[in-house]
């Protein structure tokens, strides 16, 4: 079959030698697994780049917006978003919002650091889609998460890449064989990146969670998880969009992600406007809220959203996803350059720049240049595509291979 030439930007990508340090084989990875080291940045580092109010501005050069979308989203996604908060879920009985703990459970951890805050009651907030499914919910074995983990696998919308918290998508053994080789081309092997994954292990991320404490927190938290969320809603664009499904998905919530600190809670739905060729990115605010007040009134509404969206939305997502992999063709070859790597490294110095340069510094052109020197504020060029070459065995027996510039 002929190889589209509109798949190629979604072809999986080389790490650049610098962020991989040394290459390795797969083989070589599946060996040493036990020994790799943590790429875990430390949180204050992680979430330094998204303190400072231009990063909105940033995100906004790259088609992500903070805000809504003056269309709004669709009809049935807002009966969705009701549905979601209204939904009667179980909750757990014995824990520290219980009514006799709640009131000094949320006075120890006034005035504490992230990590105490993690550690009490973020689990209450936003159940663990692996400890649901461990305790009975079999129907949520499809899903992993990561926990603090960077997004490396993923194809960078800017600098530096998404660290979440809390993620939540599919392990790779929730898809069929044949879906899995269908994806192939896309997800490449255990050190590429692509644009349908997270990590190597975790596909199609759908939800994040980050959590912050301090003046103005939250505004940071609501900036780390617009980008994360950024590129999981594009990566169900550009999977529809292999179909020419992707109008489809015009204003439609195709991911969620929540914000939480020691008493508020911000529950965001995210979606893109489709426009031809274009995609924008956009998040819908469906609840906000002081878990604290009127004695805990609504302390376990994020923690029932949370368990609505595994149980009633997530299993019509995946099927909706599974049958646009069905729908792929199965006898093409690709084939990944070798210079098809992308050239930044993995440290970056994004907060020091915001310091150093003015405002005005902030436009177009400067945000669309890359630089390979992470100590300056210069984000890839917007899901830039590098020489990629894909080929297709001919009848002859010969190969045909076409390159692939830049979009």
């Amino acid at each position: 079959m002929d190889a589209n030439p509109g798949m190629s930007h979604l072809l999986a990508r080389k790490k650049s030698t610098g962020s991989l340090r040394r290459k390795r084989s797969d083989s070589e990875l599946a060996e040493q697994s036990s020994n790799t080291p943590s790429d875990q940045k430390s949180r204050e580092e992680k979430s330094a780049p998204y303190r400072d109010a231009r990063y909105e501005t940033l995100l906004v050069t790259k088609g992500s917006f903070m805000g809504k979308s003056p269309l709004s989203i669709s009809d049935a996604s807002k009966t969705l978003c009701r549905n979601l908060l209204e939904t009667q879920q179980s909750i757990p009985s014995d824990t520290m919002f219980r009514a006799d703990l709640f009131e000094e459970t949320c006075e120890a951890i006034r005035n504490r650091n992230e990590a105490r805050v993690i550690r009490d009651i973020s689990l209450l907030i936003v159940p663990s889609a692996e400890s649901l499914a461990i305790r009975g919910d079999k129907h949520l074995r499809c899903l992993i998460e990561s926990v603090n983990e960077g997004w490396n696998n993923s194809i960078p919308l800017t600098k530096p890449r998404p660290q979440p918290d809390y993620a939540v998508g599919f392990r790779r053994e929730a898809f069929t064989e044949e879906q899995l080789r269908k994806l192939q081309p896309f997800v490449g092997g255990l050190s590429d990146q692509s644009f349908f994954m997270a990590t190597y292990y975790l596909y199609f991320p759908f939800l994040t969670c980050e959590v912050k404490c301090g003046a103005a927190a939250l505004d940071v938290a609501d900036r780390q998880n617009a980008h994360s969320m950024t590129l999981a809603v594009r990566a169900v664009v550009e999977l529809f969009r292999l179909v020419k499904g992707e109008k489809e998905l015009d204003r439609e919530i195709l991911a969620f992600s929540i914000s939480h600190d020691h008493e508020s809670v911000r529950i965001y739905g995210h979606y893109p406007i489709i426009e031809e060729t274009k995609t924008t990115f956009y998040r819908h605010p469906i609840r906000k809220f002081n878990f604290t007040e009127l004695e805990g009134k609504d302390k376990w509404t994020a923690f029932k959203f949370t368990r609505s969206v595994y149980g009633s939305w997530m299993p019509t997502h995946f099927t909706r996803l599974c049958s646009v992999i069905d729908a792929l063709p199965a006898n093409l070859n690709f084939e990944l350059s070798q210079q098809s790597e992308l050239h930044f490294s993995e440290q970056t110095g994004l907060s020091q720049d915001l310091v150093n340069q003015n405002l005005s510094a902030l436009n177009t052109e400067s945000a669309l240049s890359a630089q390979d020197d992470d100590s300056q504020l210069q984000p890839l060029d917007p899901l830039e595509t590098r020489d990629t070459s894909f080929t297709k065995d001919s009848a002859q027996g010969g190969t045909k291979k076409i390159k692939m510039g830049r979009h």
